[in-house]
């Protein structure tokens, strides 16, 4: 599309030739138009860089035709050309969509700088249009990764959120599992992807400060305020403001913040007139907001949670850590020009036991830290935090641990790897749930229910076995199983 072509519609050949002449002279290429017909069709087939619109011409009004051209190309730039005094016009051009307006007799000089201004507009949508492009395909739902039932359930209800007019959403899970990336995939696959995201962490920002972030400030209203400020609400307008650690406001500004959403209005820090607003609001936690009613407002709770959606952490989701672990090998191989191809068999047996308490941050972290570090084409357990390799047991304490659990026909020096030959499949095959279900009940009784110890025998973390345990319904004796 060439960006340096100007269309000018009028029928007064006497005008048009004028502005022909000074369009040649700052350096664009004119093109003519007499009538609404002759600059739709030079409009479609040409596609100019701006237009030079009359609002009398012979076979219609330029409003009508403004209105067409802005309908099918919305970044378009009219600039329209009214007779002195109709300053109804120019109020309905401006409505319509054009980008200034100027009075007959043109004064060339304003017309140059109108125009100019209008071109660097143009530029500048295109370039915010290419970022949002760039951030939807960064903050789709094709990046929630995972295949595990709880991910499934996850993105389809994101998706119907999304997909919806929900003015607020609450969002609940532990730190690090992907809360504002659940929010900017709800945000980016709305209606609303074109308008802004606008994010803010209220544990960040002093109590003292939060209010005139969120609602602004009238100029004058405190002693810094030299100016008015817009506030996050006003600057989400048409999109989506998102709450981080909302759990973290102050019970004054949960009321305030109570009452903007009931009402769809707020004023600024010492204003006196309330300001309308349209944005959906989906704040998120890390604590339970409904069972913190000593520092979060119960009313608050059900207005915020109307949508709620939980975020499971990643130790729930023992399917979804080496499909997760590959995602960003291929991420950073990219951003870090590297080449690895994966993980050792070790790191792969870490990965599984791991309880994975920093949840997908903690994994994203791991992985990016393993790859700046690793020269081979796999990654090795070398580059793992000490945290990770350190709370595997020694080969010498599980072969002892094997060897307790050995019915006492069993001779204890049989070898690690005949331990299979002791649990032949069934040519009929076997109920696993019922085999997982039964190795925990007894690991519980041979440790007296001890689950630490019991979780050790089993070779897993406390965390997996407590969600094993959770999985088989199983809810231990408050006497006897600790």
């Amino acid at each position: 599309m060439a960006t340096n072509k100007i269309l000018i519609v009028d029928d007064d050949p006497a005008i048009r030739w004028m502005l022909v002449e000074a369009v040649k002279e700052w350096g664009y290429q004119p093109m003519e138009a007499a009538t609404c017909q002759a600059a739709l069709f030079v409009h479609e087939t040409e596609s100019p860089a701006a237009v030079l619109l009359d609002i009398d011409l012979p076979d219609g009004s330029g409003l009508e035709t403004l209105s067409h051209i802005t309908h099918h190309h919305p970044e378009a730039i009219v600039i329209m050309v009214t007779a002195k005094g109709l300053f109804d016009n120019a109020v309905h051009a401006l409505r319509g969509g054009a980008f200034d307006f100027i009075t007959k007799p043109v004064n060339l000089p304003e017309l140059e700088i109108t125009l100019r201004n209008g071109l660097e507009t143009r530029k500048l949508r295109k370039k915010i249009s290419i970022l949002r492009r760039q951030q939807a395909h960064l903050f789709n739902f094709e990046q929630l990764i995972g295949n595990s039932p709880a991910m499934k359930q996850l993105v389809l209800l994101a998706r119907k959120v999304a997909q919806s007019e929900a003015a607020a959403v609450l969002l609940q899970g532990e730190s690090g599992t992907g809360k504002e990336l659940v929010a900017r995939a709800i945000h980016y696959g709305s209606s609303r992807a074109d308008c802004p995201f606008v994010p803010i962490n209220c544990a960040a920002i002093p109590a003292t400060l939060i209010e005139s972030e969120l609602f602004g400030h009238e100029k004058g209203s405190f002693t810094d305020a030299k100016a008015l400020k817009e506030g996050l609400f006003e600057q989400a307008e048409g999109g989506t403001l998102f709450l981080d650690e909302i759990g973290e406001l102050e019970l004054g500004l949960q009321a305030k913040l109570l009452r903007v959403l009931e009402e769809g209005c707020f004023r600024r820090v010492g204003g006196l007139k309330d300001v309308t607003y349209d944005a959906r609001i989906i704040a998120a936690s890390n604590r339970d907001l409904k069972a913190d009613t000593v520092h979060f407002r119960r009313d608050l709770f059900y207005r915020l949670s109307v949508i709620q959606i939980e975020l499971p952490p990643l130790r729930e989701r023992e399917d979804d850590v080496l499909v997760l672990a590959a995602h960003f090998i291929e991420h950073f191989n990219h951003h870090l020009r590297k080449n690895i191809a994966g993980l050792t068999p070790e790191v792969i047996n870490i990965f599984r036991h791991y309880s994975w308490p920093g949840n997908v941050r903690e994994l994203r972290n791991i992985i990016e830290r393993a790859m700046i570090l690793e020269d081979s084409s796999l990654i090795t357990a070398q580059w793992l935090p000490h945290s990770m390799t350190d709370f595997l047991p020694h080969p010498r304490a599980v072969s002892a641990a094997v060897e307790t659990l050995l019915p006492p026909t069993i001779p204890a020096s049989l070898a690690m790897t005949d331990i299979k030959q002791l649990f032949p499949l069934p040519p009929n095959g076997i109920n696993l749930e019922a085999v997982e279900q039964s190795l925990l009940l007894q690991a519980l009784e041979l440790t007296q229910g001890n689950q630490t110890k019991a979780a050790e025998l089993l070779q897993i973390s406390r965390d997996q076995f407590r969600y094993r345990l959770k999985k088989i319904e199983f809810v231990p004796d408050a006497h006897s199983y600790q």
